[in-house]
């Protein structure tokens, strides 16, 4: 090394913090993004250096989201914010039929935060990108004063591609169509919950974060033009959702309580905090609405999945001028099942 090259001193990344210099733009900054992020997300696209990325796509329609991750705690029972903000971005794109191609992270970070934590994040990040074959190409960061943050927050963006012939709307349910869960409702939320509020269960409660995009692919291929509606029910659980799909595509929906799978300890984990687990957030979960002639078909692609194991038929959509979500208890009375007016557990993604 010549006398007029500098001696890059590594990241200090077990006992180090993030200071105002690691969003300045200078060499600090490039120490931090090299350091952290692009050896969390390691790809040809990043190392290309550039302030935004080229890519090549294929034919169909172009679907694309946008997100940002607020989550308390930051890391919790079966994932952290990295994992979640790469998830639920890639099932933002899924939810539309589509093929989740590129990704792009921007991370506010507050001063003084570990730099140990933000490279755990980071690396799961990377991790959960690679395992779903859906690279971050173009990022962001800054740093802002201490006290103006809660440590980091995340805006993501995704870009995906629909096959041709598939179109996928919220407003497209119909009477008699069939409403399809993947799994058990509220695993999410009463993971972050417990950790938050540091409750101790007999057995963990993990979160259900995962990409769904294998799942919803499978889904597409069995039911055809018969799918009308996939969406992940995220915050305000699966009783929003419904809510939302009732007013969009101007139906009502009657529903089995007795048939909607929720794990024991989380209903039992709901009960001791007072909420309802239809309203908890999920970020693994999806709900299909598909039309009654394809229903078997695709409840039956959706339990081959790994992540679609317990999926069940928990009820359909009906004529109704109210646009009410309906369910029949497990006792067999009835009760609406309403969405909330406020946020039932804020900052849960």
């Amino acid at each position: 090394m010549s006398a007029q090259q500098p001696i890059r001193r590594k990241l200090d990344i077990k006992a180090g913090r993030v200071d105002l210099s690691h969003g300045a733009g200078g060499r600090a900054m490039a120490q931090l993004i090299e350091d952290v992020f692009h050896v969390a997300f390691d790809n040809d696209w990043l190392r290309a250096g550039n302030d935004q990325s080229a890519f090549e796509v294929g034919a169909g329609r172009m679907v694309m989201t946008t997100d940002a991750y607020v989550v308390s705690p930051l890391f919790f029972p079966g994932g952290d914010i990295g994992s979640l903000a790469v998830h639920g971005t890639i099932n933002d794109i899924a939810m539309a039929g589509a093929k989740p191609l590129y990704l792009s992270a921007s991370f506010i970070i507050e001063e003084g935060f570990p730099l140990a934590d933000l490279k755990r994040i980071a690396d799961s990040m990377g991790q959960a990108s690679r395992a779903a074959g859906v690279p971050v190409i173009t990022g962001d960061t800054k740093v802002v004063e201490r006290g103006k943050a809660d440590g980091v927050f995340i805006s993501t963006a995704g870009i995906g591609v629909t096959p041709p012939g598939v179109v996928l709307s919220s407003d497209a349910a119909r009477p008699g169509d069939v409403v399809l869960v993947s799994g058990t409702m509220g695993d999410h939320g009463v993971a972050v919950m417990s950790k938050r509020e540091n409750l101790e269960f007999d057995v963990e409660i993990l979160s259900d974060s995962a990409p769904l995009h294998g799942l919803a692919a499978a889904i597409v291929a069995a039911g055809g033009a018969g799918v009308r509606v996939m969406r992940d029910p995220t915050r305000g659980g699966l009783a929003a959702t419904l809510n939302e799909l009732a007013h969009q595509s101007g139906v009502g929906f009657s529903l089995e309580e007795a048939a909607i799978p929720v794990r024991p300890e989380v209903a039992a984990a709901c009960e001791f905090l007072g909420l309802d687990p239809l309203n908890v957030a999920n970020e693994g979960k999806l709900v299909a609405i598909v039309a009654p002639d394809v229903a078997d078909a695709v409840l039956a692609a959706m339990k081959a999945d790994p992540l679609g194991a317990r999926s069940a038929a928990i009820g359909r959509a009906v004529e109704d001028a109210n646009r009410f979500v309906e369910m029949r208890t497990a006792f067999g009375g009835g009760r609406i099942v309403d969405w909330l007016a406020g946020e039932q557990l804020p900052r849960i993604c």
